[in-house]
C-alpha cells in the first residue's frame, strides 16, 4: 500500500509480528503500513521513531520496548547494536532457527507455488566461535589510533573492537598482534576514498580439525615494512601459526583479496580436513566457514544423490571441489565445473592431494559448460548444483533437464532464489522430493538449504 500519513520523525507504537529476510522485525501501523525495525522480536510491542519513509513501507527506530517478546535473551556482545555482522543477538537461538526454518517454507510455498516436505532446520553445534575465516577491514580514527573491526550494517564505517563472538578465540590474540605492529611500526592504513595508503584488510584462516593457522595482510602494494618483526611476534604469540602471507590488491574496489599472494613465513596456504578428505586453503580459496555444519550440510547431499558407485555426476559451480570430492569415493565419475581459474586449480590440487583418480575439472561458466555437455550427449545420473546467491538461469535448468540426470541436488545460499529456481524445475517435470534447511551462520541473517529433486518419469 502507499503511505501517505506517515512522516519521518513520527512516534507509533506498533506489535511486530513478523521477520524479513535481514533480519528486521515486521509491525504495521494503525492503517496497515508496513514498518522494519531492526533489532525487534516477534511478539514485541515498541514505540518506534520512524526514520525513513518509502513508496510503500518505512523503516523504525526502538525508542522504548513496551512489552517484551519472549523471545528476547540478554544481549553478549558490546558493539551488537553498532556491527552489521549478527542480526538475532537479541533473541534465543531457538526464536532463530524458527525464523530461518519459516524462511524457507514461506519461500518455497509463496515464490515457488509448492507444497513439499520441508524437514526441521538442522540447527548448529556452536552458536559462538564458530568460524575458521575472518576478514578485518582497517582504518584510523581522528586521533591516528588504527581501527580493526567491522562494517556498521549498510555503511563503510569501521565499528572498531578487539574482539568477536563468531571467531575463535585465537583471532583475537592475532588481532592484537597485529594491532600492536601496525601501530609500533606506523604503517599507512589505506585509505578507499582517496586509494593511498597501503594496509587494506586483516585477513586469517583457520584449520578447525588441523589446527593450523593463515594470517594474511592485504596491502595496496607488494612489500610491508618491518615484516619480519611481525612475523617474530606471531611466531612468539599464536600457537598453530602456519603461514603468513601478503595478498596484493591494488585495485580502486570493494572486492577484498586480490590475485597475487607472497609468502612471508611457511606456505601460501593452510590444510584442514573435511568429510574425511584434506583440503588446501589459500587466500583465495572458498571453503565454508562452519566446519561441522559443512559437513552435516554435505553429508545430506551425499545423502540426496543416493550414489551407488556406478553414477557420472557433475558437480556445477564446483568451487575448489569440496561437495563433489567428497561424494568421489561413491560415484563412477566426477566431472566438477567452475568459472574461477584459481578454484579449479585448487580443486585438481584437492584431487590429487586425497587420491582421486575419477574426478575431472572443467574451467568455464557452468550455464555455458551445462549446453555443451549436453551437446556432447553426455548423461550424467546425478547433478549437484551449488550457485551464489543469484540461483541458476532458466537456460541452465533447461541444460540440465536435456542431460535428464534421475536426480539434482540442488544446495543454496539464498531461499528466495531457490525457490524460484523450484518452480521452474517443476514445470520441466521435476518433482521436489525433500527440502532440508541448514544454519550455517548463528546469529546472522542466512539460510543454507539442500534439496533432493527426481524427474517424475524417471527412478528417484
Amino acid at each position: 500500500m502507499k503511505i501517505t500519513n506517515i512522516k519521518k520523525n513520527d512516534r507509533l507504537i506498533i506489535d511486530i509480528t513478523g521477520m524479513t529476510s535481514q533480519g528486521y522485525g515486521v509491525g504495521k501501523s494503525e492503517d496497515g503500513a508496513a514498518i522494519f525495525v531492526p533489532n525487534s522480536a516477534i511478539g514485541d510491542r515498541v514505540d518506534v521513531l520512524i526514520v525513513k519513509v518509502l513508496k510503500n513501507y518505512c523503516f523504525g527506530k526502538i525508542m522504548k520496548v513496551i512489552v517484551p517478546s519472549k523471545d528476547r535473551c540478554e544481549i553478549d556482545c558490546l558493539v551488537f547494536l553498532k556491527c552489521g555482522g549478527c542480526c538475532y543477538r537479541h533473541i534465543t537461538y531457538e526464536a532463530e532457527l524458527k525464523i530461518k526454518e519459516q524462511r524457507v517454507k514461506d519461500a518455497v510455498s509463496r515464490i515457488g507455488s509448492l507444497d513439499v516436505n520441508i524437514k526441521p532446520i538442522v540447527g548448529s553445534d556452536k552458536i559462538n566461535h564458530y568460524r575458521n575465516k575472518a576478514q578485518f577491514p582497517l582504518s584510523r580514527n581522528k586521533e591516528g589510533k588504527v581501527e580493526m573491526g567491522f562494517y556498521g550494517y549498510h555503511s563503510h564505517r569501521i565499528v572498531d573492537t578487539d574482539s568477536c563472538l563468531l571467531q575463535p578465540k585465537v583471532f583475537d590474540k592475532i588481532m592484537a598482534v597485529v594491532r600492536d605492529f601496525l601501530e609500533e611500526t606506523e604503517q599507512e592504513i589505506y585509505d578507499e576514498f582517496t586509494h593511498r595508503g597501503l594496509v587494506r584488510h586483516l585477513y586469517i584462516r583457520y584449520g578447525e580439525k588441523t589446527g593450523q593457522i593463515m594470517v594474511c595482510l592485504v596491502i595496496n602494494g607488494d612489500t610491508l615494512k618491518q615484516q619480519d618483526k611481525l612475523i617474530n611476534s606471531l611466531k612468539e604469540n599464536i600457537d598453530g601459526l602456519k603461514s603468513v602471507v601478503i595478498n596484493s590488491n591494488k585495485e580502486k574496489t570493494n572486492v577484498i583479496i586480490g590475485v597475487s599472494n607472497k609468502a612471508l613465513y611457511g606456505d601460501k596456504y593452510i590444510i584442514d580436513n573435511l568429510c574425511g578428505l584434506n583440503f588446501r586453503i589459500s587466500p583465495n580459496s572458498f571453503y565454508q566457514v562452519n566446519h561441522n555444519q559443512a559437513e552435516r550440510l554435505y553429508n545430506k547431499a551425499k545423502e540426496y544423490a543416493g550414489l551407488t558407485g556406478r553414477e557420472t555426476l557433475v558437480d556445477l559451480y564446483c568451487g575448489t571441489g569440496t561437495i563433489g570430492l567428497s561424494m568421489a569415493k561413491d560415484c563412477k565419475r566426477l566431472i566438477g565445473v567452475e568459472i574461477v581459474p584459481e578454484a579449479i586449480e585448487d580443486a585438481k590440487l584437492n584431487g590429487e592431494i586425497n587420491n582421486i583418480e575419477n574426478a575431472e575439472f572443467i574451467c568455464e561458466d557452468s550455464a555455458k559448460c551445462g549446453e555443451r555437455l549436453n551437446k556432447e550427449n553426455l548423461k550424467p545420473d546425478v547433478i549437484v548444483v551449488d550457485p551464489p546467491r543469484k540461483g541458476l538461469t532458466k537456460g541452465l535448468i533447461d541444460s540440465i533437464y536435456d542431460m535428464s540426470p534421475n536426480r539434482v541436488v540442488y544446495v543454496s545460499c539464498d531461499p528466495g532464489t531457490l525457490a524460484r529456481d523450484l518452480k521452474y524445475f517443476a514445470e520441466k517435470g521435476y518433482e521436489v522430493r525433500e527440502i532440508t534447511p541448514f544454519d550455517l551462520f548463528p546469529r546472522t541473517s542466512h539460510v543454507e538449504t539442500v534439496v533432493m529433486l527426481s524427474h517424475k518419469n524417471l527412478t528417484a
